[in-house]
């Protein structure tokens, strides 16, 4: 018998606070695993699938039916239906069952193969909301050949123009320098200066790793009092996981005190993300990334993300890029975890169930309304 509390759950609309768009283009298999791997770029081994991993079960597991197959349907027989399906029914199928009625979504990263916030929304049947990429933004620039004089302004003009349409702003410092770094606003002249440094060698693929830029980008977006979003904890190889850590960040929170800041996805590091939940009034974490690919361990990563922070600081984060899959792995994960913790709490007479419902309409949707404005 299903629970009044498992039907409130697996019923409530969620806002997908950090997301980004859907492929558009059809994979090769070989590509399709590499994107079930958030750590290596490289081609996964001729020795290995990556469907032997927490996501790849989770795929075979709870994907399966979604595309008429039985559950835990081999992956070559996962793989031959997907294809037969096609991409944007795969797409529609996944996307529409996720029960998601908000993607925000960050728009600023590898963007050609994907499906941009009309997509997402066609797809879905949901609403979409920009997310300003402050990196991408500056490299932006780079390719339109700003003086380094100019770049200031130009910066603060081209972010005030986007942030018209969009509900937030998001640095990925983390893959470019780490957050043990000196995070105080710089002068204009240090701008001025490292503009011209970073400009004269950008080229034609400009990549914003300039310590005084991404300072000044962040809190651009501070002044104007847009919700910041900051990576911290895992992703790919391209960061140094152990300078992502966000109690490096407690500084730069000291000094931030108005405007919200929102930890994304933080395992192994939501325990520490859960504290400064509790220690900063602006401050909001999620686990997104780690539910994925923690698959059935999820539930044990999301019950330890509700040890510490107040729960009108935690939001629900899917952080899927490109296979479909993950944007409705991510609603499903993340509903399993909340009904299997809740519901043993309700069980065990710590919480009373309608509190608990309350929390879960907090979590899923109404933390996120309140802080991106929607």
């Amino acid at each position: 018998m299903v629970s009044a509390l498992a039907e409130h759950v697996a019923a409530a609309p969620l806002v997908d606070h950090h997301v980004h768009g859907a492929f558009t283009v059809e994979l090769e298999r070989a590509e399709f695993e590499g994107h079930l791997n958030e750590g290596s770029p490289d081609p996964i081994p001729p020795w290995m699938t990556q469907f032997d991993s927490q996501l790849g079960f989770a795929v075979r597991r709870w994907c399966a039916p979604v595309l008429d197959l039985p559950e835990h349907a081999p992956a070559d027989e996962y793989w031959k239906r997907r294809t037969e399906l096609g991409v944007a029914e795969v797409t529609r199928r996944f996307l529409g069952g996720a029960g998601v009625s908000d993607w925000i979504v960050d728009t600023g990263y590898a963007t050609s193969s994907l499906l941009g916030l009309e997509g997402m929304e066609s797809a879905s049947g949901a609403r979409a909301h920009e997310v300003v990429r402050l990196e991408a933004l500056a490299e932006e620039l780079a390719l339109e050949n700003v003086a380094g004089r100019d770049y200031a302004d130009a910066f603060t003009a081209r972010l005030a123009a986007r942030a018209e349409n969009a509900v937030g702003a998001k640095s990925i410092l983390a893959y470019r320098t780490g957050f043990d770094i000196d995070l105080t606003p710089p002068s204009p002249a240090e701008v001025t200066a490292a503009a011209d440094r970073w400009l004269d060698t950008a080229g034609d693929e400009p990549r914003m790793d300039d310590e005084v830029l991404i300072r000044f980008g962040l809190h651009a977006a501070i002044e104007r009092g847009l919700p910041l979003q900051l990576h911290t904890g895992i992703g790919d190889r391209d960061l140094d996981l152990h300078r992502v850590n966000p109690l490096h960040l407690l500084d730069f929170l000291r000094a931030t005190p108005d405007v919200p800041v929102l930890l994304l996805h933080c395992y192994p590091y939501h325990r520490e993300a859960g504290y400064l939940a509790q220690a900063f009034p602006n401050v909001h974490f999620d686990v997104g990334l780690g539910i994925n690919h923690t698959g059935v361990r999820s539930v044990a990563v999301v019950a330890e993300s509700f040890e510490l922070a107040p729960f009108a600081k935690q939001l629900y984060s899917s952080d899927a890029w490109g296979p479909p899959e993950l944007h409705y792995l991510g609603a499903l994960l993340w509903r399993r975890a909340v009904t299997t913790t809740f519901g043993r709490w309700v069980a065990d007479g710590d919480w009373p169930e309608a509190d608990a419902r309350r929390v879960v309409t907090m979590i899923a949707r109404d933390n996120a309304r309140r802080v991106y404005r929607l």
